[in-house]
């Protein structure tokens, strides 16, 4: 296994990176624009490659380096499904598994902090984001946070074996790592006795907003819009155009636990993206699909991130007539198209 723990000392940010092996596919949680390059010498380090950047919530003290690293390494970006952000290319929701190769963690929808935290459980710790610290918790008094919805959240991974290692977002004092054992003994903010008097401590901390909070917020709300140069290049078909197709192919980008939950549109092939360079590489299944009998390749995907990108890594290897459906899955359900 690796992983590493990285830091962020303006904001005080802790980013995590996730491998099975060495080689392998890697998971990054919570990273900060301004180490993008880090983080990415790092990932060439040790010869990973980069297929999910997720965000535990929106952040109000840093910009994220989700649209970075995604426009660098076409990866994947993760948020919960609660999130305002105008484009991730994955949204999850509470039970959901965040697979990368040789690794499944656990989404928990934990919010309180904001309403869109999530925490993501992983074999022997867990990833708290801002919900908890190290003798601490993330303060409830803006992004719709909720101090009862907080306190409930703390319960649900207070249940957590007490030996999980708790690796949160943030430490102002110098901790790396703490356990549920810890917490639920040393952490002052968890002695009260119930929500009432946890909203009641909350309500009295009377803290100042984070300096960056009026750059940040803006900033994280809005990743850049990779379908919008999609479809300023032509290589972008709205739902009710591709509903009207004949004679395409239809790839489906998503993940299985994806398809499963939402539906997939009937005939379409699936290739989940993280396989999607091989398959339209000469010899791979959609390049030789696609030459053999000369039907035009339309991906799509959950929202159209990764089908946009997908339509540039076609068209960068010949595959001229390939397309994509604007807005995913989603927009075609909006317009009105059938699943199975």
């Amino acid at each position: 296994m690796i992983f590493r723990q990285l830091f962020e000392p303006v904001s005080c940010t802790y980013t995590y990176l996730l491998a099975s092996r060495r080689g392998g596919e890697a998971l990054i949680i919570d990273p900060v624009l301004e180490k993008v390059d880090r983080y990415l010498q790092l990932i060439r380090d040790l010869d990973l490659k980069l297929v999910k950047a997720v965000d535990t919530h929106l952040h109000a003290d840093h910009i994220t380096g989700l649209g970075a690293l995604r426009d660098q390494t076409q990866c994947i970006t993760v948020m919960g499904e609660q999130s305002g952000v105008d484009v991730v290319s994955m949204r999850v929701s509470d039970g959901d598994t965040l697979r990368v190769e040789g690794m499944a963690l656990e989404v928990l929808y934990t919010p309180g902090h904001t309403d869109d935290s999530y925490s993501f459980h992983w074999e022997d710790r867990v990833f708290t984001g801002d919900t908890l610290l190290i003798r601490g918790t993330g303060r409830c008094d803006f992004q719709n946070g909720d101090s009862r919805a907080a306190w409930a959240s703390l319960q649900r991974l207070l249940k957590l074996p007490e030996e999980t290692l708790v690796f949160p977002a943030h430490d102002y004092k110098g901790d790396t790592v703490s356990t549920i054992a810890e917490e639920r003994r040393c952490n002052p903010r968890l002695q009260v006795k119930d929500a009432d008097a946890y909203a009641a401590l909350m309500a009295g901390l009377n803290l100042a907003n984070p300096k960056m909070m009026d750059v940040a917020v803006p900033a994280n709300m809005r990743q850049g819009l990779q379908q919008e140069a999609i479809r300023a290049r032509g290589w972008a078909l709205d739902a009710t155009v591709a509903m009207m197709l004949q004679g395409a192919t239809l790839v489906d980008l998503r993940e299985a636990e994806e398809r499963r939950r939402h539906g997939s549109i009937a005939g379409a092939v699936h290739v989940p993206y993280p396989e999607l360079r091989d398959s339209i590489g000469p010899g791979g299944l959609l390049h030789e699909l696609a030459v053999s009998t000369g039907r035009r390749l339309v991906f799509y995907c959950a929202f159209g991130e990764r089908s946009a990108m997908a339509v540039q890594a076609a068209q960068d290897q010949g595959l001229a007539a390939a397309c994509h459906i604007h807005g995913g899955i989603a927009a075609w359900k909006a317009a009105g198209g059938a699943t199975a």
